[in-house]
């Protein structure tokens, strides 16, 4: 039995007599003085005698979980060193979905007639002759009548009371809906994908296309070709709270819209989507990385929209890649994958190119649009004013927008009004109480915030050090200054400041970026968010404002992840065929990355990163494992890193580096300390970092030690 705790194996409960469970039931055992729910689970548990086993409590009336999502969490425990219980816990998250939905009361046509025919009621029982169960309101909706003519009509005896089943959280997809208007590129690669499906077995297609070339649209038909089989398909999205336009277009092709699967789902249509996925009654989820591990009763097809999308990576309690479990998952069950991506992480591109994928590439954007002209700035020659950050090459161009008609959007990666505030009488700098880093300015709410622990506190008008008054003075740019320069320029554009932090959150969003799709304003002030696979038909000029911003740290993916972010960013400029810019403001306009951007050579990029990689024995050439200590107490958390990197046992082929304090040392109040495991590509990683953690002293007090396969953050 697995239970949702980080127990390293199952646990043996008693089976009561007369109790029917098979592997993968989901139970509810007693676990302490608590009552839990649990899987059953194949093979041995713990040794205990039969009279000591406490009784399995309840057998839900729930579909069990099949045999390829067991297997698939003993893998994804086994690979990320994470105990089976809580990747089970995983796909247990919704617990009041375990029982069935209740029906709903409804009424049936019994086929009497009405002692008096209105036009009214003639309206209703048409419907009901048609369909004879309905709930009480949908009738009256459907017959555009009041509930009291339902009513009249029951009391005669012409309807009936019943017991309906739950309605159906979306409606099925139309594989034959609106069959779409595809460009001979798309059709072909569609047919490519559509044929891996047809096939059958396990594959992992890239799907490689230019920003607009309709991705989207060409593995939609991968999606038909699975519901025609009468699979479920699984559609993962980085930031699936923001893809409402996703969502309309795979209404318009399918005539429905495909169940959701996020945090910002309610709990209610959280239970809903669970229960109906596991009866099989959802055919289609679209969904954040946490989909994957919905209980599918029959998944033929995952698509991982964006595979290069950082989002996808778990840094909490199970660490884990979405990307590539999806890629495990489509293994274990046998069916295909399908990876897009204008900007294709480097490890992607290295199994394509080796043969381990297929690739389907489409080069050009949908109707021939044509992609952005691109061009640094650079700011050493073209220098903001004082004050300012935006060069005035940039303004101007921006200006000449406006007049157009057409929208811009500034992007700058950093959020609130600016990343350091400080004193200019004595220095003092805001810093975090619970984390080593400076508190962020937002000037719209007034506070000064920490991006890591939460921390906020209002922002003062004198120095909390020296007590002066009025010289407190904010260092760097955010996209709200960055919003305040545009409105001196520019105070009578409309101006529309986006970030994840936004007041009024996902739904606020969700208005905003249909606002400016419909082109509701003409200057749009970003993060990274707007970044990520919008269409804004009006947007013919990107500005990038900081571009060297990622390439300013030690993390071995700096340029990979900016020449993604920039490449996504640029691409959202003339979408639909009008005349577009791109214009990067850089201190470093001959880096390689700036040079690849301007010139559209993403192949010389990828072949020099791959080259570097190689090289180095980075991932997909080697592979490394994090292991975070952190404590209350500095001592503490370097004392059993320094214990660790003792215990590690001497292999060829694997190093150990460090420990060394994390770059962010302090988050929420824990001290931390890092080692680096760095090993060839063959290596037995995860057995490695088994044996260490093993032969180490246990953790003690407040210590905490957390093990990343695979990592993709170095702070």
């Amino acid at each position: 039995m697995l239970v949702p705790m980080p127990a390293e194996r199952a646990y043996s409960y008693a089976v009561p007599e007369g109790m029917h469970v098979e592997p993968g039931s989901i139970v509810q055992v007693p676990l302490g003085p608590r009552q839990v729910g649990a899987v059953v689970w194949d093979g041995p548990g713990e040794a205990v005698d039969a009279k000591r086993l406490r009784p399995i409590t309840h057998v839900f009336d729930c579909p069990p979980l099949n045999e390829e999502a067991r297997k698939f969490v003993d893998w994804v425990a086994a690979y990320t060193l994470t105990a089976p219980g809580l990747v089970a816990r995983m796909f247990l998250r919704v617990p009041a979905a375990f029982d069935p939905e209740p029906p709903l009361p409804g009424l049936r046509f019994t086929g009497a007639a009405p002692d008096r025919p209105t036009d009214a009621r003639r309206r209703v029982l048409e419907l009901a002759a048609d369909m004879p169960s309905w709930t009480r309101s949908g009738l009256a909706h459907a017959a555009g009548v009041s509930l009291t003519v339902v009513d009249g009509l029951t009391a005669q005896g012409v309807f009936e009371d019943v017991l309906l089943p739950p309605r159906p959280i979306v409606a099925a997809p139309d594989p034959g809906y609106a069959q779409p208007q595809l460009t001979s590129a798309q059709a072909d690669a569609a047919a490519k994908l559509a044929a891996a499906m047809g096939e059958g077995g396990f594959s992992v297609t890239l799907l490689d296309g230019v920003t607009g070339s309709g991705k989207t649209e060409t593995y939609f038909e991968a999606i038909a070709a699975a519901v025609e089989q009468g699979k479920q398909v699984l559609v993962l999205m980085p930031e699936i709270a923001l893809t409402q336009a996703f969502l309309e277009r795979f209404h318009d092709r399918f005539g429905s819209k495909p169940a959701e699967w996020h945090s910002d789902l309610p709990p209610r249509a959280r239970e809903r989507v669970w229960r109906q996925v596991a009866e099989g009654s959802v055919r289609v989820v679209a969904g954040a990385r946490s989909a994957l591990f919905l209980p599918f009763r029959e998944l033929g097809l995952i698509v991982v929209d964006e595979e290069h999308d950082t989002a996808y990576k778990q840094e909490d309690r199970v660490f884990y890649n979405a990307r590539d479990m999806a890629v495990v998952r489509g293994q274990i069950g046998g069916f295909p994958v399908v990876l897009a991506s204008a900007t294709p992480s480097v490890e992607t591109r290295v199994n394509a190119d080796a043969g381990r994928y297929r690739r389907v590439d489409l080069p050009t954007r949908f109707a021939e649009a044509a992609l952005p002209n691109l061009a640094a700035i650079d700011m050493r020659r073209h220098p903001p004013a004082r004050g300012g950050f935006l060069s005035p090459v940039l303004l101007s161009k921006v200006k000449e927008n406006v007049a157009r008609g057409e929208q811009s959007l500034l992007f700058l990666n950093r959020r609130g009004y600016a990343p350091l505030t400080l004193c200019r009488v004595c220095g003092h700098r805001f810093q975090c109480p619970q984390c080593s880093s400076w508190l962020v300015e937002h000037r719209f709410r007034g506070q000064l915030v920490c991006h890591h622990c939460g921390h906020n506190e209002r922002r003062p008008n004198a120095c909390p050090e020296c007590g002066t008054l009025d010289h407190l003075v904010a260092c760097g740019p955010g996209i709200e200054r960055v919003a305040e320069e545009i409105v001196t320029h520019l105070p009578d554009a409309r101006t529309v400041v986006l970030s994840s932090d936004i007041i009024g959150g996902t739904k606020r969003l969700r208005l905003e970026l249909e606002s400016i799709a419909k082109g509701d304003c003409d200057i749009v002030i970003g993060t990274q968010l707007v970044a990520k696979g919008h269409n804004f038909p009006n947007m013919t000029l990107v500005g990038v404002v900081d571009a060297d911003l990622g390439l300013a740290n030690g993390d071995p993916r700096a340029a990979e992840r900016t020449f993604q972010l920039l490449s996504q960013v640029t691409g959202r400029a003339g979408r639909t065929g009008k005349e577009s810019a791109g214009l990067i403001q850089t201190y470093q306009p001959d880096h390689p990355v700036m040079r690849a951007i301007v010139s559209g050579d993403s192949e010389s990029f990828y072949e020099r990163e791959i080259a570097e990689r190689e090289r180095a024995g980075l991932p997909p050439f080697g592979r490394l494992a994090a292991i975070v200590v952190s404590a209350e107490t500095r001592a503490d958390a370097e004392g059993h890193a320094r214990a660790l990197r003792r215990a590690a046992p001497s292999v060829a082929g694997i190093d150990v580096l460090g420990p060394a304090e994390a770059p962010l040392a302090l988050i929420a109040g824990r001290h931390r300390f890092r080692l680096l495991v760095h090993g060839e590509r063959r290596s037995d990683m995860q057995g490695f970092v088994r044996a260490t953690v093993a032969a180490a002293p246990r953790p003690k007090g407040s210590v905490r030690v957390n093990v990343d396969i695979d990592p993709q953050s170095f702070l």
